[in-house]
């Protein structure tokens, strides 16, 4: 059977497609398995998938977390070929990588290879220099030492992943997927990045940053308010007055409002905002709907509405957006 011909503009992938992963001794091994699930894992439903190779920053068999041993398809010279470099986490914030391999790191920014760190391999970027100036951030438990070691770096601890372009960075573990699926959609586009999160059983999408994850007390009625969240998610499209949403918690206004940040890190109506512009994503992406339409289908009442929320957040308009990512989206 022919293949449909591609659209123009249609991602097909980075320049260079091999992606090289750091093992070192003391390996975080979630990040490490982010990092294969994401880039490493053999795809042939797809064209032109990622080239993966394990790289060793120390010799011979390394420990990894676990009581694992590992070892690596190659050393530092790996990085040499790579286009995308990921560090999966670092033996810890007070651990000072090796001369050999910042001068690696450094070599391959030089020459335009594309460079992530998940959780605390920060530090390691950090040390290479190559966070400088730039927005970073990191799991919220390093962003305090990060910010006094590293004070040209512009801190952004409460977010799940930072894009400056050439330098990827991301919180805490989990937002290692966050900032992979970002990766590939940056590469593919939206159709095989919501591809690759449904294979791993995951939101493509995940709205707020790390407030959300920083230790709190727990509500009393945790319960009633998950039961709450899902409610509201199914009627994005209707108003959802505090007066509303407090009858239906069964709470005082006071009560569900100071209950709401507590649980979310966010006033009900910030996370509205942010559920309201995931579905707008994915009609913008996947629908051929009018803004006019979208607008009303996600609760912003006029497309105005919608524009406004979407340059604040996203820094695109709604029409930029559909432009740049649906036309992946809408290949089949």
């Amino acid at each position: 059977m022919n293949k449909p011909p591609k659209r123009p503009g249609t991602p097909t992938g980075p320049a260079n497609r091999n992606v090289a992963v750091l093992v070192y001794d003391g390996l975080c091994t979630f990040e490490y398995g982010i990092a294969v699930e994401m880039f490493g894992i053999a795809r042939p439903e797809f064209e032109n998938w990622y080239r993966f190779v394990s790289c060793a920053v120390d010799r011979g068999a390394m420990r990894a977390a676990g009581g694992l041993s590992v070892r690596a398809d190659t050393g530092l010279e790996g990085l040499a070929r790579a286009g995308t470099i990921i560090v999966p986490g670092w033996r810890g914030a007070d651990a000072v990588p090796p001369a050999a391999l910042l001068d690696a790191l450094r070599a391959a920014h030089k020459r335009g290879a594309r460079l992530l760190s998940f959780c605390s391999g920060v530090f390691v970027l950090a040390a290479a220099g190559l966070l400088d100036d730039r927005a970073a951030t990191t799991h919220w438990r390093y962003a305090e030492i990060l910010a006094e070691r590293y004070p040209r770096i512009r801190l952004a601890p409460d977010v799940l992943y930072v894009d400056e372009g050439q330098v990827m960075t991301s919180a805490g573990s989990a937002a290692a997927i966050d900032l992979s699926l970002h990766l590939i959609r940056r590469d593919y586009g939206p159709r095989i990045a919501n591809q690759v999160a449904r294979r791993a059983v995951v939101p493509t999408h995940r709205d707020g940053g790390q407030a959300q994850f920083i230790p709190a007390p727990l509500p009393e009625q945790g319960a009633a308010l998950g039961t709450l969240l899902e409610w509201m998610r199914r009627r994005l499209d209707q108003p959802l007055p505090i007066g509303v949403l407090a009858e239906r918690a069964r709470m005082s206004e006071r009560t569900l409002l100071r209950r709401f940040e507590e649980a979310t890190g966010h006033s009900p109506k910030q996370w509205l905002v942010h559920e309201r512009l995931a579905r707008a994503r994915e009609l913008l992406e996947g629908s051929d709907l009018a803004v006019e339409q979208i607008a009303d289908r996600c609760g912003f009442g006029s497309a105005d509405t919608l524009r406004h929320h979407f340059r604040r957040a996203i820094k695109l308009s709604p029409a930029r957006y559909r432009e740049r990512f649906a036309l992946a989206g809408q290949q089949t």
